[in-house]
């Protein structure tokens, strides 16, 4: 299973990129893995300050539909538009191409809160 070291994780089972002051957002393979093949992924919070906890969206597979959760508070600034045509991407590629939103982040330091890569490993052991 891959699980970068770069990333900050969630016990929701979304990981956290920092990119200057905005943070990428996706979900992790294990929780892609879970899921099984992604047939529809719906964000519409595009434009939307939310606080950590709050859904941002859902993701549906085959046999079921999960919330997808905000890792942290931010303004949501962008979506990812493949998802839309190709929802596969979150599978083949969970930490790339399948990134789901962009967060613009009203204070970085909330990423010491989340997982580290050996936390997350734990919590999925």
């Amino acid at each position: 299973m891959n699980i970068p070291k770069e990333l900050r994780y969630t016990k929701d089972h979304e990981w956290v990129r920092l990119e200057g002051d905005v943070a990428v957002i996706g979900i992790t393979d294990y929780a892609q893995g879970e899921l099984g093949d992604i047939v529809f992924v719906e964000i519409e919070t595009e434009g939307d300050n939310l606080d950590a906890e709050e859904v941002f969206g859902t993701v549906e597979a085959v046999k079921t539909v999960s919330d997808l959760f905000m890792p942290l508070r931010g303004e949501v600034v962008e979506v990812n538009e493949a998802l839309e045509d190709d929802p596969q991407l979150v599978n083949e590629d969970p930490y790339g191409k399948g990134w789901m939103i962009k967060v613009k982040l009203e204070d970085a330091s909330v990423l010491d809160s989340l997982l580290t890569d050996e936390a997350y490993k734990d919590l999925i052991a």
